[in-house]
């Protein structure tokens, strides 16, 4: 069982009362046992085994007292080396990148060294599992946090990290137990809430899914919500756009050398389709491109999406990634009845185009968000809408276990770096220097 680093405390300060009970559960515990054992036997097995003095003994005790009935039996193994296991990783603490910004201009940025998850600056008051982080990965919006950009996450100072894959340590939902191989992705960690970036995190137990058993914990931030991002726009194409491999003709993929695109292809391509890859890297990305499976190489769309609203029809359905005049370019080229998902800002978010598209060939434009809340502020606050996205995030894995080939994910993973490389990775993020997909070792 582990405990915030403290003195011991005197007999006076114990916690005795209602009061002081609820404030030490809401604190939180370090990446361990957040609630005490269920009996005054158990804490004695876990003080001894920290050996610990009689005075916190004592104290562990008590507490057990006030929260717990008495034992009813004999301490199971089991528990008493969780006890020991937690209480070593919560003593040995855990590092995360803290970055502080003020309108936009970065202020500090830092790994620091932390021994208790409560002591991260943005926690979520709902959170009710602690997760040991094991990997997390490098998504624009991560750059752009560290960096101190605004605009992408609700206030600083945060830990960044929209992702990351780890192994639960402590859990006060029965939805998880500790050793359980997890994967979080979505749901504004690293924006509104202290994200991967971190050698432990604690969230709500409905955010996290169990690791597909096809994928290592180090393949699944490979994926990460770009793959993500990527599997769900083909399912809306396909639920919402009318997409389907037996009737549809060349689907483009805009940004295409990114991680969202390079697993936009990788996923149409073992789907059946004929993929056209557009990036303004053709030479450079093109043997890559191909390697993941797309059939033609394209640079970037030429023509201006407003003044030539309807242009030449080329494409049945288009993946965009890219945003601004892509977008509109895109939308003016895609054919009758054709649709568009679209989900990327690289190039602007301004949508410079006319009405034409839409009532003159019919073409539906998808929105795409894979942050699929569940109990988030500033989103949905019904139940059952909570639960249809976490079932839609459920589909989305299990379609990437069968839709993407390990072959495939393999040549989009880039590189797996450090925590202390991250700053260097992102600027050249942000320059368009970085191909495929980057996963953070925490």
């Amino acid at each position: 069982v582990a405990s915030r680093s403290e003195e011991p405390l005197g007999a006076s300060q114990q916690v005795t009362s209602g009061r002081h009970r609820r404030r030490r559960r809401e604190r939180g515990l370090a990446c361990g046992l957040r609630r005490p054992p269920a009996s005054a036997a158990m804490a004695a097995a876990a003080a001894t085994a920290r050996g610990s003095n009689a005075r916190q003994l004592q104290r562990l005790a008590g507490i057990c007292r006030h929260l717990q009935p008495a034992s009813r039996g004999p301490i199971p193994r089991c528990v008493r080396s969780c006890a020991v296991s937690s209480t070593a990783s919560s003593e040995a603490g855990f590092r995360a990148w803290i970055v502080d910004s003020h309108k936009g201009k970065l202020k500090s940025r830092a790994i620091q060294q932390f021994r208790d998850v409560s002591e991260l600056p943005r926690q979520d008051p709902r959170a009710n599992v602690t997760v040991r982080v094991s990997y997390s990965d490098l998504n624009y919006k991560d750059a752009m946090i560290i960096q101190g950009q605004h605009g992408v996450c609700k206030g600083f100072p945060i830990v960044p990290g929209i992702d990351f894959s780890g192994v639960v340590e402590q859990s006060d939902s029965p939805m998880w137990r500790p050793g359980d191989e997890v994967v979080l992705t979505g749901n504004k960690i690293g924006q509104h809430f202290d994200g991967g970036w971190s050698g432990c995190c604690r969230v709500q137990a409905e955010w996290l899914v169990r690791k597909p058993s096809s994928f290592s914990l180090e393949e699944c931030m490979a994926i990460g919500t770009a793959g993500f991002t990527a599997m769900q726009m083909v399912m809306h194409l396909e639920a919402f756009g009318g997409m389907s491999p037996s009737s549809s003709g060349h689907v483009l993929v805009t940004g295409a050398g990114g991680g969202v695109g390079s697993a936009a292809v990788a996923l149409l391509a073992k789907l059946g389709y004929h993929v056209v890859a557009s990036t303004g890297r053709s030479e450079e990305l093109g043997n890559y491109l191909r390697s993941l499976g797309a059939a033609e190489v394209i640079g970037r769309l030429d023509g201006d999406g407003r003044k030539q609203p309807l242009q030449a029809q080329r494409w049945s359905h288009v993946v965009d990634t890219v945003g601004g005049t892509t977008l509109s370019t895109a939308l003016a080229q895609t054919k009758f009845m054709g649709s568009v998902a679209a989900v990327g800002v690289a190039a602007g978010g301004v949508l410079d185009t006319t009405v034409y598209p839409f009532v003159l060939r019919g073409i539906r434009l998808l929105g795409v968000d894979s942050t699929l809340p569940w109990n988030v502020e500033g989103f949905d606050d019904d139940p059952a809408a909570w639960e249809k996205y976490r079932q839609e995030r459920l589909v989305i894995w299990q379609r990437l276990e069968q839709d993407l080939p390990r072959e495939r994910l393999r040549e989009m993973h880039t590189a797996t770096v450090e925590l202390d490389e991250v700053p260097s990775w992102s600027d050249r993020l942000l320059a368009g220097k970085v191909t495929g997909r980057v996963v953070v070792r925490v």
